[in-house]
């Protein structure tokens, strides 16, 4: 199978925030063969990202075979390899993603197998989901049993005074035996980790997440063992398996999260891996409830634990892709359709 067309494209959004959301927010690539299949990915990096595909990673696709999933890896290294002056991290690998994801699908339709086939032999059933907002009431009747919510620190007492707030509600409204987490979004310092590892002590916190900027390796090493048995989580704004490597001499995190849409795709995801295994840490993909880590957690030694972003109620979200595969009972699981299952709304491109 020969590739004989690579485009991607900035949707037309309607409801992302107001912030770099609005022209840095998520891209789709297409794919297209010699045989009549189509491959659709999903990568970061906004209206910068498609223009690396267009202008650049695009002309090195023309024309490649992609016949196993050892080619969509040669494809990655190859595209990596001639993007490292601008790239190795950030936009540049963030449209990688995006090319990955898509040969993958193309890969898994032109054999009629789902995604997580290709990647090995599945072993979960289905995926314990967590909902990440501030809708914690609306979560809990939506099914969920899991919960992360979001604290920026503003540098006021109050702060920790919400942080409590928060903490308790989830906790009184999730039960005792259930997993709350809190994404701090980078926002934190080292002594206010700590201080607030003594003030939610009683709320039995399972991990803080993005503390500190992701450089600061030394600073988070630090923090392991400081916050109780709270877990200090990271990973989403690091890229690929040389990125995870450094974090791994660091002994920086508790628990790694790639985000397979940014880090590289679910080639460099795979890779991830091998370097946590080796680490023996455990790996929960940001957004993982979304297809793209899902097929990777169900066959994969990924934990059972997958992230899903309700949003609050009734508030309106942009449909990019049909087919997304639903939370039941706070658990939910890939489809059986050839490639990742999705088609996407080709009225918002």
């Amino acid at each position: 199978m020969k590739i004989t067309d690579v485009k991607a494209v900035y949707p037309n959004y309607q409801h992302v925030p107001a912030s770099w959301r609005t022209h840095f927010w998520q891209i789709v690539v297409r794919v297209e063969s010699d045989n009549g299949v189509t491959g659709f990915g999903y990568g970061g990096g906004g209206v910068a990202a498609v223009e690396v595909v267009n202008r650049h990673l695009r002309e090195l696709l023309m024309g490649r075979e992609v016949n196993s999933v050892s080619d969509i890896a040669d494809a990655w290294d190859v595209l990596y390899s001639e993007s490292l002056p601008y790239g190795r991290k950030g936009i540049g690998v963030m449209a990688l993603s995006g090319i990955d994801l898509a040969l993958w699908d193309l890969l898994g339709k032109a054999e009629s197998k789902p995604v997580y086939q290709l990647v090995g032999q599945r072993s979960k059933d289905r995926v314990k989901a967590y909902a990440t907002g501030m809708d914690s009431e609306w979560y809990r009747e939506l099914g969920f049993t899991a919960h992360k919510f979001a604290h920026r620190w503003a540098g006021q007492e109050s702060d920790y005074d919400s942080a409590i707030s928060h903490a308790s509600l989830a906790r009184d409204l999730f039960g005792p035996d259930a997993l709350v987490m809190i994404d701090t979004y980078m926002s934190w310092t080292s002594d206010v980790t700590i201080e607030m590892g003594k003030r939610l002590a009683e709320y039995n916190i399972h991990w803080f997440e993005d503390v500190l900027t992701p450089d600061d390796l030394a600073g988070q090493a630090a923090l392991r063992g400081e916050v109780g048995s709270t877990l200090i989580a990271g990973g989403e704004h690091e890229s690929t398996h040389y990125g995870f490597q450094e974090i791994a001499r660091a002994d920086a995190l508790d628990l790694w999260q790639p985000d397979i849409t940014w880090c590289g795709g679910i080639t460099a995801g795979l890779r991830i891996l091998d370097v946590a295994r080796d680490a023996q840490i455990p790996v929960a993909p940001h957004r993982g409830g979304e297809v793209w880590g899902l097929h990777l957690i169900v066959s994969s030694d990924c934990i059972d634990l997958a992230e899903q972003n309700p949003g609050r109620r009734d508030a309106p979200r942009d449909e990019l892709w049909i087919g997304q595969p639903p939370v039941v009972d706070g658990y939910m699981g890939p489809s059986d359709a050839p490639g990742f299952g999705v088609q996407v709304n080709e009225a918002m491109l």
